[in-house]
């Protein structure tokens, strides 16, 4: 029986030290495959590059880049370079968080959405921290789950999206928790300057916008020392606001 094809991918770019710690995480699991942007592309979303030729190149066995998104390399990977279809599909290991309202923004976690698009089972992995980053929890867990997902799957339409607190007030994490996604108290995100010919210029979310400590979500989590494991579904349908906007709906004209 051949080993199964695991496609690996990041928006941090393909000379990250996170998806170095990712394909080492893969390795013992099975052929490894890496599909990744060729810079940083981070806070891109699910965009898809229309409007100009995307690029393919080999750098070594197994190796590619694309001057392109997340997304894009996904995409043609799974479409293009890829001979067989992969059992799995990770993204990462970020270099921060991808908490409660922030995977819309982000390109790791739309990496895995783009695989479970289109039928892989996916993880996206984040390490939570700032400056020096220790992989070494993250690549271990990383393993972990990623051999539980080959052998038992995943719903379908579902990804996760894992983050690993690097480290809580000096201690490794203490456990793991499945959580849905959190909230963050958006406010004044812009910070205003002024360049030397006095023209304004802005950066968004210049400054950490702070989270709803609610239990059970994923930002109530990592900071409690734990791993957050949140399935994630494609449906962003809401369902419960079927009953209170059933009166827009009827006959046209």
């Amino acid at each position: 029986m051949s080993a199964p094809i695991i496609l690996v991918s990041n928006d941090d770019g393909i000379h990250s030290m996170g998806i170095a710690a990712l394909v080492d995480a893969m390795a013992p699991l099975g052929e490894v495959i890496v599909v990744a942007p060729d810079r940083e592309q981070s806070a891109c979303s699910h965009a898809l590059t229309l409007h100009r030729p995307l690029r393919i190149e080999s750098v070594g066995p197994g190796r590619y880049t694309v001057d392109g998104t997340p997304t894009d390399c996904v995409n043609l990977a799974l479409n293009g370079i890829l001979k067989s279809r992969p059992a799995l599909l990770v993204s990462g290991i970020n270099r921060g968080a991808n908490l409660g309202d922030d995977v819309t923004y982000s390109g790791t976690v739309s990496a895995a959405m783009e695989g479970t698009l289109l039928g892989v089972p996916s993880i996206a992995f984040s390490l939570i921290g700032r400056g020096t980053f220790d992989f070494a929890i993250a690549t271990a867990f990383a393993g972990r789950i990623a051999a539980w997902v080959l052998a038992h799957g995943l719903p379908a339409d579902t990804l996760l999206n894992v983050n690993v607190p690097q480290e809580f007030e000096g201690a490794t994490p203490r456990g793991v928790a499945l959580t849905r996604m959190g909230r963050r108290r958006y406010g004044d995100a812009i910070v205003e300057k002024v360049d030397p010919r006095g023209r304004k210029y802005y950066w968004i979310a210049g400054e950490e916008v702070p989270f709803v400590a609610e239990e059970g979500t994923d930002f109530h989590a990592v900071h409690q020392g734990l791993i957050s494991v949140t399935p994630i579904q494609l449906d962003l349908t809401n369902y419960r606001a079927f009953d209170s906007l059933a009166p827009v709906q009827g006959t046209w004209p």
